[in-house]
Parts: C-alpha cells; sequence; structure tokens
C-alpha cells in the first residue's frame, strides 16, 4: 500500500474520529482513532498525518496504518501478549548465569472438570460416612435391648410392692413399669423410690 499524506482538518474527540484533507486535494479521508495506534498523544486539528487508504465493509475509502509527524510512537505490547496466549510455547527452565531458574508462567484458568470431580469425591465420602455412622447406631442399639433384656431376665414380679422391698433402683423402676399395684412413686412423676435411692 501506498502510504499518503495530509492534514487534519476536522477531530471529535469525545467520538474518536475526524478527517484528513489529502495533499492532492480531493476529497477528504475519513480517520478513526484506531488508525494511530501507538501514538503518544490523540491527533489534533493542523496535525500533518502519514497513512494509507484502505476500504470499509460499506465500500468506503478510510485512513488506515496512520502516524502522526513530529509525535513519538510507543510500542504496545497487546498484540504480543495475544500472540504468547494463542502459542503458549514457553519454556520451563532458562539460563541465568550457569544457573537454572524456574521461569514465570501465566496462572492457569481454572477447570470446570476440576471441581465436577472435586464434588464427586466429597459426596462419595459424605455417603460412605453416613453409611458407616447408620451401621455403628445398629450396632449398639441392639447391644443395649439385650442388656434391657437381661435385667429385666433378672427381675421377676414377686408381689413386691413398696420401696423398702427393692434391692436396688433397676429393681424398682423395673417393678414399676412391668408390675401392677407397686406404690413406689408417690408424686407420680415416673421415678420410683426417689428418698431411698
Amino acid at each position: 500500500m501506498e502510504i499518503k499524506k495530509g492534514k487534519l482538518v476536522r477531530w471529535l474527540d469525545e467520538k474518536g474520529f475526524g478527517f484528513i484533507k489529502p495533499e492532492n486535494g480531493k476529497d477528504d479521508i475519513f480517520i478513526h482513532i484506531s488508525a494511530l495506534k501507538g501514538m503518544s498523544r490523540k491527533p489534533i486539528v493542523g496535525d500533518v498525518i502519514y497513512y494509507q487508504i484502505s476500504s470499509d465493509t460499506s465500500g468506503k475509502t478510510r485512513a488506515v496504518n496512520a502516524k502522526i509527524e513530529g509525535v513519538e510512537q510507543i510500542l504496545t505490547l497487546e498484540p504480543l501478549k495475544h500472540k504468547q496466549k494463542r502459542d503458549r510455547p514457553t519454556p520451563l527452565r532458562k539460563r541465568s548465569y550457569g544457573k537454572q531458574t524456574k521461569t514465570n508462567r501465566p496462572p492457569k484458568s481454572f477447570n470446570f472438570l476440576s471441581i465436577i470431580v472435586v464434588i464427586g469425591i466429597a459426596v462419595f465420602i459424605y455417603s460412605k460416612v453416613s453409611k458407616d455412622k447408620i451401621a455403628v447406631d445398629r450396632i449398639q442399639v441392639p447391644t443395649f435391648k439385650t442388656q434391657q433384656l437381661k435385667q429385666e431376665e433378672q427381675f421377676q414380679c414377686e408381689g413386691k410392692i413398696w420401696c423398702s422391698d427393692m434391692r436396688s433402683y433397676e429393681e424398682a423402676v423395673f417393678y414399676l413399669r412391668n408390675c401392677p399395684g407397686t406404690k413406689m412413686d408417690g408424686d407420680g412423676d415416673g421415678i420410683p423410690c426417689e428418698r431411698q435411692f
């Protein structure tokens, strides 16, 4: 493409575009701020601009690859960063004065597959622990019932009705719950022989 020269005759800073009057005096050329990448300042009316001409999708001509005469161009790293993200062949180690050091690697993006795996492991552990707890509860309940049955086998209703007839608190509880006509719970709170035991 041929590089052309012109003067900026109009610039709308809030909208980011303006118009260049070409040296040859033909129609004004549209220029957008994006055509002036890397310039150290924004353009102002009266600047001499070097540019190339291109057509946009609607067929209108516009200035591209433009530079302002006498204004320093600053190199930006944005295209380089995007290129590195696409390519990614960065070495794991680099040499520095005979020593090997790790290079700074960009942080990895968070992977949803790892989230799903972690959730799956958590659910598996939770279900395993809850099953074990139920199994422990089932083991403990029968032992309690067998102890209760042993106590009940130990005592029999033999016509005892007073606290003075009882040898232990457990026997008094057995008589109160299982034998008719006992007189061991005067206040009716379900606790037999409170004064004695």
